[in-house]
C-alpha cells in the first residue's frame, strides 16, 4: 500500500547544554491520502513537533519523514521551501493573520508567494473565501471578524496553493464549541469532496472521535 505520508522511526532531540531533551522517540505513522487523523496526547507528548517535522519547519535527529514515496532528508533549504509552498497548508490555534490586511489581502498574500499576480489573484482568493463561507467579509480586517470567522481566513489562507496535506495543530483551541463544530465540519467537507488529506492535533477527544478517521495517541514523545 502507497501512503501519502510517512515517518520512519522519527526522533527529535534537542540539546540544552549538557541536557539531552527527547521531543520524540522512534516516531513512526503512516496516513493515506483523503485520510483525516488526529493526534492526541498530553502536552509535551510531541504532537506539535511531529507536526513541524511533517510540515518541513524542523528536521528529525533521526529518522525520515517521507512525502509521496520521497524522503525530505536530502532536500535543501530552498527545496523545503518549495514543499512547504506547494504540498503543505498549515493552520494554528491562533490564527496567525496579519491584523492591518483584509481577509482577501491576507489569503492574496499566500498566493503572491506562489506567484499570483493582479486580477487573478485577487479572483482566486475571493473564491477561497467563498469556498470557506466567507464571501461577503472580504474586506473586513481580522479584529472585525470572529474567532470562527479567523479561523475560516487562515483555511482559506493554507489552502490557497492547493496543498495536498493540511497540518492544523489545536484548530479549535481559541473557538467555542459550536464554533468547533462548525470548523471541523467544514474540514471533513473538504476531506470527502477534495480528498485533502488533514493531520489535526487536538485535545478535544470527542471532536476527534466524530470528525477523524482514526486517532494517534502519543505519550512521552512516542506512539502508543
Amino acid at each position: 500500500m502507497k501512503f501519502l505520508l510517512e515517518t520512519r522511526e522519527v526522533s527529535k532531540i534537542y540539546r540544552m547544554g549538557s541536557t539531552e531533551v527527547v521531543a520524540l522517540d522512534r516516531a513512526s505513522i503512516a496516513v493515506q491520502a483523503g485520510e483525516f487523523v488526529a493526534l492526541q496526547g498530553t502536552s509535551g507528548s510531541g504532537k506539535s513537533t511531529l507536526l513541524n517535522l511533517v510540515g518541513g519547519l524542523d528536521r528529525p535527529s533521526i529518522g525520515e519523514v517521507v512525502f509521496d514515496g520521497r524522503s525530505l532528508a536530502p532536500l535543501t533549504k530552498k527545496d523545503l521551501a518549495h514543499y512547504r509552498r506547494h504540498m503543505v497548508g498549515m493552520i494554528f490555534q491562533n490564527f496567525n493573520l496579519i491584523p492591518t490586511m483584509t481577509a482577501i489581502e491576507n489569503v492574496g498574500l499566500s498566493l503572491a508567494f506562489a506567484g499570483s499576480r493582479g486580477k487573478a489573484r485577487e479572483e482566486q482568493a475571493a473564491a477561497f473565501l467563498a469556498r470557506v463561507g466567507l464571501a461577503g467579509r472580504l474586506d473586513h480586517r481580522p479584529a472585525e471578524l470572529s474567532g470562527g470567522e479567523q479561523q475560516r481566513v487562515a483555511i482559506a489562507r493554507a489552502l490557497a496553493n492547493s496543498p495536498r496535506l493540511l497540518l492544523a495543530d489545536e484548530p479549535t483551541g481559541n473557538l467555542d464549541s459550536k464554533r468547533a463544530e462548525e470548523l471541523l465540519t467544514l474540514l471533513r467537507e473538504m476531506v470527502e469532496r477534495d480528498k485533502l488529506t488533514v493531520m489535526m492535533v487536538t485535545h478535544d477527544r470527542d471532536l476527534a472521535a466524530r470528525f477523524a478517521d482514526r486517532t494517534i495517541y502519543m505519550k512521552d514523545g512516542r506512539v502508543v
